[in-house]
């Protein structure tokens, strides 16, 4: 049989079809909706939002319902997004006016229905936003409204209010910055010097930046918690995009989960986060707050990711590139606003001077009696031709067409005075203005300045930055688990009970502890804490693993007969594997075992001897160093311990060192010492 190509000629077609579509639906996702544009900062919806209002604008608040309602002529999507994004927007304190109730960004509370709040531009937006002359306009998604393809935004709007979008294939996170000291960064970068920025967050809280990584590496971020007495805790600040629900949610799953205790949790948040969290019977704050650290939402950690779209494609930046684009693009901008300011000023010139002369050297007397329009417009063009040089620029027609529509009443009232004034004053302008053209740097530091003096203080830090320690988890966890040995059964964990005081072990210890045990024949290993575990009878000891524990061991070597002596720490360790202090032989056991660095001693029994001055011995084992666990250790003498004694805080029968033992050998002297 011979293959039919028809099925694959369908599914290559299909298969392009789908390419091309996803193709298309992935660049718009990306380019028109998730990820901002790094030349005014801002979505597709929020650019929308905001050229509605300024075309709305009177000074006085509209109805939010009919501001959505304008913004979907320009957004191709429901209302619901729109009023989402407005929402937000205004709640970030920059750009929006609020009127009625838009929600509060410390509980998470939500706005009021559309219809029933208000809004408008802040002056702030009004006065660094908009420009007609600077703006790009295309057609909306329809084809009857324009809209901007970006605003000409002066403020570094991509870093002063954040984003987060997840696009098809990437995502943004984007930190919101403090309004001063992202202008203030700008001044430094224009005059060349060094500048840093950090994140500044509208919940404030406690921030360590020591990974920010110029907004692409991770932050660690924290509530400001006070203590108000023994059994109070009061949460004032939030970290980052944490509600005070969420927060308390997360405190209550804690609390449940037994990793803290707590009698209440109450809410008193409104313009200002207050979480009162009172505290149970026994427990105490200074405790309960490493707690909260460790177990709950009161620290977080972020990773921001800075992604923007530039020239229409998406790209990964850093922060201070970021604000060098848009410090060189203000300077651009102004740079373009100040020639086009002053070309309006000599146009304004041309037509002062234009007037006066035809007024004043009563030009008009020439035209009186001539009746063809050709004329008349000829013989004033030829009446202007003496003062061409006291003109900036050649005379038009147009000019002339509008000098014939003064009228008489303006001729017969006309100021001499005033208008040489007026001149006067734009002749000035104008000389400032090529001044400032002149020093554009600097002019535009002035601006900056200027914005930073009239709106500066409305936008304080609100975040603290500080380096925060790590938190011990299972040193904050709460001890409520009682680990029990029970020697006759073997068993051990939380749910075996220690029936016998003398035979028998028993622990006090949370859920993270690790436990170390070690056995009478010289094994030993680290378990996690369990319900219920089988070790055998031979259980020597069991203790919380600490670093810092020095074990004193005093152990017969099977295969030699003889008692050795070594100290080590805590050894490094792998969970549940089987380890050993000295090699395994049947008759190989501890004889002694004490932990603590200092203060441990020891009676040495020996096998009696008719030869032998004394048959016991008393040491310090303060005289014997720290080695390794794996160390042989020193051996106790050339005769047979038949027992040893821990007499650690009883007084000395008599003085006797680790020197005093028979077949003990010195260490060697080093550097003559």
């Amino acid at each position: 049989m011979t293959d039919i190509p028809a099925p694959q000629v369908k599914y290559g077609k299909l298969q392009r079809l789908f390419d091309d579509n996803f193709l298309d639906y992935t660049s718009y996702v990306i380019r028109d909706r998730a990820i901002p544009d790094i030349d005014d900062g801002l979505k597709p919806v929020q650019r929308r939002i905001l050229q509605t209002l300024y075309n709305m604008d009177d000074g006085r608040f509209h109805k939010v319902a009919n501001v959505v309602g304008a913004t979907m002529k320009l957004h191709p999507h429901g209302d619901q997004s729109i009023f989402a994004a407005l929402v937000n927007l205004a709640n970030k304190d920059y750009l929006i006016d609020r009127q009625g109730n838009f929600g509060n960004i410390f509980t998470g509370d939500q706005a009021s229905a559309a219809r029933y709040i208000e809004c408008r531009l802040t002056p702030l937006a009004l006065a660094t936003l908009f420009n007609k002359d600077l703006t790009e306009f295309t057609d909306s998604y329809d084809g009857r409204m324009q809209e901007p393809v970006t605003l000409p935004a002066k403020l570094p709007l991509l870093l002063l209010l954040g984003a987060e979008g997840i696009a098809v294939g990437m995502a943004t996170k984007i930190m919101p910055h403090n309004f001063c000291e992202l202008l203030e960064a700008q001044i430094k970068y224009l005059r060349g010097d060094e500048f840093t920025l950090y994140p500044d967050f509208p919940r404030g809280g406690i921030i360590d930046v020591t990974g920010y990584n110029q907004g692409n590496g991770r932050l660690r971020c924290r509530a400001r918690i006070e203590e108000v007495d023994d059994k109070t805790i009061v949460i004032r600040e939030l970290p980052y995009n944490l509600t005070t629900q969420a927060l308390i949610d997360s405190v209550e799953r804690a609390a449940k989960a037994g990793k803290l205790k707590i009698a209440s949790i109450n809410d008193y948040t409104a313009e200002e986060v207050e979480v009162e969290i009172k505290l149970a019977r026994g427990v105490y704050a200074a405790e309960t707050i490493d707690a909260l650290f460790a177990f709950t939402d009161c620290e977080l950690s972020v990773s921001p990711n800075l992604v923007v779209i530039r020239q229409n494609m998406p790209c990964q930046m850093t922060v201070d590139e970021v604000l060098r684009h848009n410090s060189d693009k203000l300077v651009r901008d102004l740079e373009k606003e100040l020639h086009i300011e002053l070309g309006r000023l000599r146009e304004k010139l041309h037509a002062r001077k234009l007037e006066q002369i035809f007024i004043e050297e009563r030009l008009y007397k020439q035209i009186e009696e001539i009746t063809r329009y050709r004329e008349v417009l000829s013989t004033v063009h030829t009446a202007l031709e003496p003062f061409a040089d006291d003109l900036p620029r050649p005379v038009t027609k147009e000019d002339v067409e509008k000098l014939l529509e003064i009228k008489i009443r303006r001729i017969t009232r006309f100021d001499i005075n005033r208008q040489h004034k007026e001149i006067r004053a734009i002749e000035k302008s104008i000389k400032k203005v090529e001044k400032d053209l002149t020093d554009i740097i600097g002019f535009t530091v002035n601006y900056l300045q200027s914005l930073l003096d009239k709106y500066g203080q409305l936008y304080p830090r609100r975040s603290k930055i500080e380096h925060i320690d790590e938190v011990d988890i299972r040193a904050a966890a709460l001890s409520n688990l009682v680990v029990g040995y029970h020697r006759e059964s073997g068993f051990l964990g939380h749910k075996i009970k220690a029936e016998n005081k003398t035979k028998d072990i028993e622990l006090t210890c949370s859920e993270l502890d690790r436990l170390f045990l070690i056995f009478r024949n010289g094994a030993y290993r680290v378990v996690n804490v369990t319900d219920k575990f089988f070790v055998g009878s031979d259980l020597l000891w069991m203790g919380i693993v600490k670093s810092d524990l020095v074990f004193n061991v005093i152990y017969r070597d099977g295969r030699e007969n003889y008692t050795y002596i070594k100290r080590f720490r805590t050894p490094k360790f792998i969970l549940n594997r089987e380890y050993r202090l000295f090699p395994e032989h049947k008759r190989s056991i501890i004889q002694m075992l004490a932990v603590g660095e200092t203060g441990i001693r020891a009676r040495i029994s020996l096998v009696p001897s008719s030869r032998a001055r004394y048959n016991s011995l008393e040491i310090d084992l303060d005289d014997y160093q720290i080695k390794g666990a794996g160390a042989k250790g020193r051996r106790a003498g050339n005769r047979v311990v038949r027992r040893v004694t821990n007499i650690t805080g009883k007084p000395p029968a008599r003085k006797t060192t680790a020197q005093s033992l028979p077949g003990f050998t010195p260490p060697k002297k080093k550097n003559g010492s």
